[in-house]
């Protein structure tokens, strides 16, 4: 999955961008708990799995 796609997912959810922390960045959503997105192209299919999962969109 291209990294690009998953924030546009995030961002038409409600979430927005914090910081850049090294090499990630942070995003929060209003009532939910802040999450890393690395800063890669192209992220696995399982990474983006658990990303999404610890976002609570899936």
């Amino acid at each position: 999955m291209k990294r690009r796609d998953l924030i546009r997912n995030w961002e038409a959810n409600g979430f927005s961008k914090i910081r850049d922390d090294g090499n990630h960045t942070i995003y929060k959503a209003p009532n939910k708990r802040a999450v890393q997105v690395p800063r890669h192209r192209e992220i696995s299919e399982n990474t983006a799995r658990q990303i999404l999962k610890d976002a609570g969109l899936k």
